[in-house]
């Protein structure tokens, strides 16, 4: 979902900090990432999916199923503002730059996530390896869908 690479080209002294090792904290905002998926896009696509004349039990989400790359940008921000900058920081109560950072990533990885569920989040429900349109859902909000 992201790489090193991918946090430079948003914060580009992120490595002059001492920070070590960021593998673990791509791993948790992967899984972060998911988590927020399954709570705020998978019940209104399972929902979206029923039809009247079928009956089944709608499976958990298969994050297998979905394309990372389209989360990448909205990852760097969750990771910055999640799990690198908060080491970085004192958490003095007048504040430093890096709770500002951390404020502003967050804010960023919100828009991000919303563009992204309100364009289509990309699920390739058949398992074809190629995800169609009708296989990008987007989440509407305060409108009835039918």
């Amino acid at each position: 979902m992201l790489t090193i690479n991918d946090i430079i080209e948003y914060y580009p002294d992120v490595q002059e900090y001492g920070i070590i090792e960021f593998e673990s904290y791509f791993t948790k905002t992967q899984n972060d990432i998911y988590r927020l998926l399954e709570i705020r896009w998978w019940p209104v696509r399972s929902k979206s999916d029923y039809r009247i004349t079928d009956i089944r039990i709608y499976d958990e989400m298969n994050s297998a199923k979905l394309t990372d790359s389209q989360f990448t940008r909205a990852a760097v921000f969750h990771c910055l503002s999640y799990y690198i900058l908060p080491q970085l920081t004192k958490f003095d109560p007048d504040g430093d730059r890096f709770q500002e950072q951390m404020t502003y990533f967050k804010g960023r990885f919100e828009e991000e996530f919303d563009l992204i569920l309100r364009k289509g989040v990309e699920y390739d429900d058949d398992n074809d390896g190629v995800v169609e349109t009708s296989e990008k859902q987007p989440v509407h909000s305060g409108r009835l869908v039918r």
